[in-house]
């Protein structure tokens, strides 16, 4: 049903489109001046923000998710579909982070779009379910998933500084795709923010190294790849889905573990409900504190001109307030 309603809205926003390009024929495209930006849209603010440090000056780019919203589960508007219409590039996480973009590819009559997969080459890791889930009833299990199937695939591969560069480089070939004469100013911004990353990853590995405590308690499991790369553990409250709540079963599990591994901190994300965290935290006599999955800013965030990296350093010290 989904995909039929974007098609549809696909259809009509084309024939509007279609209507008022006889009226823009002209001049309007007999000029393209030489220092035009390329139009990007970004699937949510990680991607938004990479895709600004790769395009520079050369780009103007669009986070397409709206401020504030949890952008595992966000549906594209028609006024979505049509800018990505008019768009030069659009780069997306993969891994199954965006739901919608087979569905919108496939509806898309552009010719010029270039698609960026950012995850493109990285191994991603697929999450068995917790055991809880198997004994859950189906009906409402599938209820509460209908049309998001995220299944057991983490597609947070950002929260790694190291596979990082991974994306940078795919979002940098995507502008030489779409832009080749600047291909040389998309590489020298590249090399620059992948120098950025091994930086960040040696503050990561030299902060956490010593550290005698590796059991970190989080709201859901988003940080599978920060843990891999570092050698902690991700104890979550919840599975892949940020806004679903956890059974009492598995509340109590957390509950024991966090006793039996002397947690102190329970994590919590900017743009979900920190309850469940805090009420774990309140039976284990423990503080709660913000492990930001940069899926999307706070408005504190975004006055305080944060960006991807200072955002993980933030990340880091909570870490190692937590852990030390």
């Amino acid at each position: 049903m989904r995909k039929i309603a974007l098609v549809l809205a696909v259809l009509a926003m084309l024939a509007m489109l279609a209507g008022c390009q006889g009226k823009a024929a002209g001049a309007g495209e007999e000029v393209q001046a030489a220092d035009k930006k390329l139009s990007v849209i970004a699937s949510f603010y990680a991607m938004e923000d990479f895709a600004k440090k790769i395009g520079g000056d050369l780009a103007e780019v669009k986070n397409i998710v709206p401020p504030g919203v949890e952008p595992h589960d966000w549906e594209p508007a028609a006024k979505d579909i049509a800018a990505l219409e008019e768009a030069d590039v659009f780069v997306y996480n993969g891994a199954e982070m965006e739901h919608w973009v087979e569905d919108i590819e496939e509806s898309l009559s552009t010719g010029k779009l270039v698609s960026v997969e950012a995850s493109k080459g990285i191994e991603i890791i697929v999450h068995e379910e917790h055991e809880e889930d198997e004994h859950e009833d189906e009906e409402e299990h599938e209820e509460e998933e209908e049309g998001h199937d995220h299944g057991g695939v983490d597609p947070h591969v950002w929260l790694s500084p190291a596979l990082v560069k991974t994306e940078l480089r795919n979002i940098a070939d995507g502008y030489i795709k779409a832009d080749p004469d600047n291909a040389s100013v998309y590489n020298q911004n590249y090399d620059k923010w992948a120098a950025e990353c091994d930086a960040l990853d040696q503050e990561f590995k030299d902060a956490l190294a010593p550290l005698p405590n590796r059991d970190v308690i989080v709201a859901h499991e988003a940080f599978a790849y920060l843990c891999a790369s570092y050698g902690l553990n991700q104890e979550p409250i919840e599975g892949l889905s940020a806004d679903s709540e956890p059974t009492p079963s598995r509340v109590a599990e957390i509950i024991d573990f966090a006793k039996e591994h002397e947690i102190k901190v329970v994590f919590f994300e900017e743009l979900a409900s920190p309850k469940v965290s805090e009420s774990i935290a309140e039976a284990i006599g423990a503080s709660t504190d913000i492990l930001s999955t940069l899926e999307g800013l706070s408005e504190e965030q975004e006055a305080a001109g944060d960006d991807y990296f200072s955002i993980m350093r933030q990340n880091l010290q909570s870490l190692v307030k937590a852990l030390g």
